[in-house]
């Protein structure tokens, strides 16, 4: 039922963060191709240009930068760079998608284009860059608008992004003319492909992440509520699965995860805890029209919450999800600092697999989990949203943390620093790259150097 508790602090370059994790690590890894630990780079040696720390002997390029040009006289690149995923292209290339988590207050808007724009007073949505096999940028142009708070999301087994709105703004709410808080589905290769239509059966609510089954066709999508009751974790049956691009347009159901006797996942946290018979209910009215969905009235058994859910990914036969933390001042049932939890679909079982503090030695409240992807290594990549400085940090399959990338871009003064989050880390498919994005100011960087 438990697995033992390991406690491993980050060393070279991440002491100072105080960051730490516990638990089953080889949990994380099973049925990844390489699952082989190792303890990281090296120390972070500082970046003299003042962008991006990283290990002696890898090296980084800027792709795009907020207020650059885009291709086709489309207008400047958006601010607040969030989700983003790389796609294979013809001849080598690369197409990344990225969203903007823009609201209403934006500093650079996502431009509108025709066909590609679903609220005119909509500030947010995606671009896409298009990379050369030497990551050199080919194009930038935008892949969606007219959307808002496109936060994180997720890609399909056919090569599509799925941007998520996180926010529950009705038509007539700050200015906008339409709904928001839906899902809609990117084509980075070619926008216009997939338009600016809402999968409206997949929910409306305050989407972070999501990731798909690729035996089943089962999207899983996590709920980042800020307020109580907090969000919770969901599933859409679609009508037609792996029907490939606009397949999901066909509708379906969405259930959400009731775990028997568990009201919220926070007060959990012994790692390996393991719940089985886990419970997928039918959602009442998918479209919130009167009622946010983690309102709605469940049946008498309830539904099971859960603050700041937020990174999701598919993992052997296994769906990861993260709660980035949690505050009993705020109204969760107890604090952590980050958890991972595994969901097996065969099993129907729910596993507690890491948590970061604060029984783990995390001295700040800010260090948290939040967007997270499989290495080719076999290892995971966590990108770090809190206070102080910011990180992307490895975890190897033996519980080794080592930081890989440390933000430089000072956005305070310098008798108070602050820096950027980090956000959308993703690998190419060769595995030589890391593409991640810094949130402010907003910047995309690939990564390479001698990966193992």
């Amino acid at each position: 039922m438990t697995a033992s508790r390991r406690q491993v602090l980050a060393q070279a370059g991440a002491v100072g963060a105080g960051i730490a994790f516990a638990g089953a690590f080889s949990e994380l890894f099973a049925g990844t191709a390489a699952a082989r630990g190792h303890g990281g780079y090296g120390p972070l040696v500082p970046d003299p240009d003042g962008l991006l720390d990283l290990p002696k002997g890898f090296r980084y390029k800027v792709l795009s930068r907020e207020g650059d040009q885009l291709s086709r006289d489309q207008g400047r690149v958006p601010s607040n760079h969030d989700g983003m995923a790389a796609f294979a292209g013809r001849r080598g290339r690369i197409h990344l998608v990225r969203n903007h988590e823009n609201r209403r207050t934006a500093r650079i808007p996502v431009p509108t284009v025709e066909g590609l724009t679903y609220d005119p007073m909509g500030k947010g949505g995606c671009t896409a860059l298009e990379l050369d096999s030497r990551n050199n940028v080919l194009s930038q142009q935008v892949a969606i608008a007219g959307t808002a708070v496109n936060c994180a999301g997720g890609p399909t087994p056919w090569g599509t992004w799925l941007t998520c709105e996180e926010t529950e703004d009705k038509a007539g709410t700050n200015g906008y003319t339409k709904d928001h808080g839906f899902i809609f589905e990117v084509d980075g290769a070619d926008p216009h492909r997939t338009g600016a239509v809402p999968l409206t059966a997949m929910g409306r609510f305050q989407h972070e992440a999501i990731a798909i089954d690729p035996s089943s066709g089962i999207v899983y999508e996590t709920e980042d509520a800020f307020q109580r009751p907090f969000g919770l974790f969901y599933r859409f049956l679609p009508d037609r699965p792996m029907g490939g691009t606009g397949s999901l347009r066909a509708g379906g159901e969405l259930q959400a995860m009731r775990v028997p006797g568990v009201p919220d996942l926070s007060e959990i946290q012994e790692t390996g805890a393991r719940f089985d018979g886990i419970e997928w209910v039918p959602v009442p009215d998918s479209q919130a029209k009167q009622t946010p969905i983690r309102l709605q009235d469940f049946g008498p058994k309830g539904i099971t919450h859960a603050q700041k859910l937020e990174g999701c990914y598919w993992g052997g036969k296994s769906v990861y999800f993260v709660s980035s933390y949690a505050r009993s001042a705020e109204g969760s049932a107890a604090d952590h600092f980050g958890q991972v939890w595994k969901y097996e679909p065969g099993r129907r079982r729910l596993t507690l697999v890491i948590v970061f503090g604060p029984d783990t030695n995390i001295q700040l409240p800010g260090e948290s989990p939040d967007n997270i992807c499989l290495a080719p290594s076999g290892g995971l990549m966590v990108c770090e949203d809190g206070d102080g400085a910011q990180h992307v940090y490895g975890l190897t399959k033996h519980g080794e943390v080592y930081p890989m990338a440390r933000n430089a871009q000072n956005i305070g003064t310098p008798q108070a620093p602050e820096w950027g989050e980090f956000a959308g880390v993703a690998f190419s498919p060769d595995g030589g790259t890391m593409y991640v994005n810094c949130y402010t100011p907003g910047t995309t960087f690939a990564v390479t150097g001698p990966w193992r």
